[in-house]
């Protein structure tokens, strides 16, 4: 069996920390140009202009710091936010009316984007921690806080907590989904490796079992314990483990699930006439019919169809006896291939396919509903008691071939 394993990366918060990236670098321009058309009212523009060339070389610099969750440390942080706290203090200095005048800080809206950085990083209790740094140092550095100064200082402290919230909630329902998915993948992966054991294992357990029970003696006792260990690989195949799902440790890059898809040969979509894979199953109490032209599908695809038709002959002969007969007819569509299989047997009493599955019996489940719905197909059952069991298979056909079909026709 050839295996392919494919990674799935989910990320919400990875366009975040692109936005900031642009909003670091739009606001750094900001500030300069704000401070240059009203460079003249600044008592010491030599203060201004030294912090804004400090701050246009830490923004450009840092920008990889602010490209993913893992690059954007703890320390960065710190001294991002203690860059901006500076700027906001140094105002009153650089402009004597600062306090007197409701004007921008040095700053300006840059400070914002240390706080929402340390909202994507750590959540809302981060954000409201940076935000309160930040709404002190403004009434600080106003002396006589104004109506707009508080109004801008609640709006960065909502802002950058809503935010970090989001992130948190983002951040779970990544996991969550992450979970889903591996679980899913866990499970079709344990049906299939049950449809084998059951087209194989169980049927010869099954087997030995009836066989010993009929010849009685030694065998008898062989046939008990094949029973004995049938019932038990039933159990674990109806059971199954379930893996621990993987999160990327960097969760910029968001959860991370592995997919392990098993096929025999993933390149192997050679259209395969589904007529020669089903013409071994008829015989002396087997009838086939099929349209008499070639009913191509893919290799795979094909292959699933026959094993399930082959399970419900298996089932066929298990249950309506070694006299019923059988009928396979395959119909060829432009939009999909349907095999139906019909028996003349006693039928299946109401409600007994239900008891199987619940005793682990799980033939019809996933040799043959399973096997349908791997292929985008379904499986329909349909008996009667006293009037036999019909077994409707339906696999879509590929968009091309329905089109290359129809253009023949």
């Amino acid at each position: 069996m050839a295996k392919r394993e494919r990674v799935v990366r989910m990320s919400v918060e990875q366009p975040l920390w692109r936005a900031l990236t642009g909003y670091r670098v739009l606001t750094m321009v900001y500030a300069v140009l704000i401070f240059a058309t009203g460079r003249d009212r600044y008592e010491r523009p030599w203060i201004a202009v030294v912090y804004l060339a400090v701050l246009c070389v830490w923004t450009l610099a840092t920008l990889p710091k602010v490209a993913n969750a893992a690059s954007c440390t703890k320390r960065f942080l710190v001294a991002d936010l203690t860059l901006a706290l500076t700027g906001i203090l140094l105002t009153p200095l650089a402009d004597a009316h600062a306090q007197t005048v409701d004007g921008p800080t040095l700053p300006t809206i840059w400070t914002a984007g240390s706080v929402l950085a340390y909202a994507i990083k750590g959540g809302w209790r981060w954000a409201g921690l940076a935000s309160s740094l930040v709404a002190v140092a403004n009434i600080v550095e106003r002396a006589h806080p104004t109506r707009d100064t508080v109004h801008n200082v609640v709006l960065v402290w909502v802002a950058s907590i809503a935010i970090g919230y989001v992130v948190e909630v983002a951040r779970a329902s990544e996991r969550t989904l992450a979970r889903a998915l591996e679980i899913e993948a866990a499970t079709r992966e344990r049906e299939r490796l049950a449809r084998d054991i059951h087209d194989s294992v169980l049927q010869v357990l099954a087997m030995v079992q009836r066989r010993g029970t009929a010849l009685g003696g030694e065998a008898a006792e062989l046939g008990r314990m094949a029973g004995e260990q049938e019932v038990a690989l039933r159990t674990l195949v109806a059971g199954g483990l379930t893996r621990t799902s993987h999160v990327s440790e960097d969760e910029s890059e968001g959860a991370v699930v592995r997919v392990v898809e098993v096929d025999d040969d993933p390149r192997d979509d050679t259209p395969v006439d589904l007529r020669t894979l089903l013409a071994p199953r008829a015989g002396a109490r087997v009838t086939l019919a099929d349209p008499g032209v070639p009913v191509p599908l893919p290799s795979g695809a094909a292959r699933e169809l026959a094993a399930a038709v082959g399970a419900a002959l298996d089932n066929v002969r298990v249950h309506a006896g070694a006299g019923a007969r059988a009928w396979i007819l395959v119909e060829d569509w432009d939009d999909e291939v349907i095999v139906t299989v019909r028996d003349d047997g006693p039928g299946i009493p109401e409600g007994r396919l239900a008891e199987a599955e619940g005793e682990g019996r799980m033939g019809v489940a996933l040799s043959i509903r399973g096997r349908l719905r791997d292929l985008g197909g379904t499986a329909e059952l349909i008996s009667v008691p006293g009037q036999g069991t019909e077994v409707e298979l339906k696999v879509p056909r590929p968009a091309r071939d329905a089109r290359g079909k129809a253009g023949e026709k």
